[in-house]
């Protein structure tokens, strides 16, 4: 005798498969969460790491920002020490120079001439006295050019000043320029060496 299977076993086998496409799809969607979770903590991961890394960078660039200005103001300083040290030199260096300028005014000193006033500015010497005439003057003049430590006079003004009816005098100005035995005459001594003390009354 045949058999007939009365069961509606299309129904049947359509939901069998609407199950198992269903369990797929829950699957599928289990795995992609886990991926997509996964993924998540692994960018927030390389984030922090990006992060840290981003703060170490600042950090070290605030430092070597810090070393550099502790460089530059180490170097400021060293300037400064440099340029103290050779205005100490220079002074140190003019301290003959200035006793052999003031031995030589006192030798090219004839009698009758009086020095009422000097100046120094650079090499050059301004000179205000008396003299008793004008050949005292002119005795000076010649005495300066002589002078090894001394080049150069210049008398800019001469003036008669009578004190009383018979005492007179000459009153005169001059400049004379300060230099070196054996130094060429080209002004690097001269002018050098006295630039610590320029305008300085001696």
């Amino acid at each position: 005798m045949a058999r007939i299977n009365l069961l509606p076993w299309r129904e049947q086998l359509r939901e069998e498969r609407k199950q198992r496409f269903v369990a797929a799809m829950g699957g599928v969607l289990l795995v992609a969460g886990g991926l997509v979770f996964l993924g998540g903590q692994y960018l927030n991961s390389a984030i922090e790491q990006q992060n840290a890394r981003n703060d170490y960078v600042k950090r070290e660039i605030a430092a070597l920002d810090a070393r550099i200005a502790e460089i530059k103001d180490l170097r400021e300083r060293r300037a400064q020490l440099l340029e103290r040290m050779k205005i100490i030199q220079d002074l140190q260096g003019n301290r003959p120079i200035i006793g052999h300028i003031f031995d030589q005014l006192v030798r090219t000193l004839p009698d009758g001439v009086f020095f009422t006033e000097l100046n120094r500015k650079g090499a050059l010497i301004s000179i205000v006295g008396s003299a008793e005439s004008n050949n005292r003057v002119s005795s000076l003049m010649r005495n300066l050019d002589a002078s090894e430590w001394l080049k150069s006079p210049n008398l800019t003004e001469v003036k008669a000043i009578t004190a009383g009816e018979v005492d007179q005098a000459n009153i005169f100005k001059l400049t004379v320029e300060q230099t070196r035995p054996g130094v060429a005459e080209d002004g690097a001594a001269g002018g050098d060496s006295t630039q610590a003390n320029s305008g300085k009354r001696i």
